[in-house]
């Protein structure tokens, strides 16, 4: 499947907090944004079975910072797993400036699917690659 077809959007706005000294989005706050659009994903996708059962843990973040956000801006953030094996996803969230589709940020996060009960780390069924990989509809915005 091409990454295209399983992408989920959501939209942010940039807030005064997530500013560092140097005037623009701090790199922390990225990761955050990297970890909370997946949660998004996974709690639109996954049936609540999946969602009583599984919880996710990074195992590897690569980041690509291209530009700058600034307060005030509004972000299209659209994340999407690339490839999905029985213990290893790949996903990648991209950041994009709303007004003008500049990407900002790239990301190339793996994650690990981890029992909810035992935190160990769980080998999944064909329905759990099957919900993440699936075509998406574009989130509505979300506030701060």
């Amino acid at each position: 499947m091409t990454p295209e077809g399983g992408r989920f959007e959501l939209s942010l706005t940039v807030s005064p907090a997530d500013i560092d000294a140097l005037g623009h989005v701090n790199n922390v706050v990225y990761l955050r944004w990297v970890q909370d659009a997946a949660i998004a994903h996974w709690r639109v996708v996954a049936t609540p079975e999946l969602r009583a059962t599984l919880l996710w843990v990074v195992l590897r973040h690569e980041i690509d910072y291209k530009r700058p956000a600034y307060e005030g801006e509004t972000l299209r953030v659209q994340t999407w797993v690339s490839e999905a094996l029985r213990r290893r996803f790949v996903r990648h969230t991209e950041f994009l400036r709303a007004e003008d589709g500049r990407l900002l940020v790239r990301a190339r996060t793996l994650w690990c699917p981890v029992d909810r009960h035992t935190r160990k780390a769980v080998a999944t069924g064909p329905e759990v690659r099957a919900c993440l990989l699936k075509p998406m509809p574009t989130m509505p915005e979300q506030e701060d």
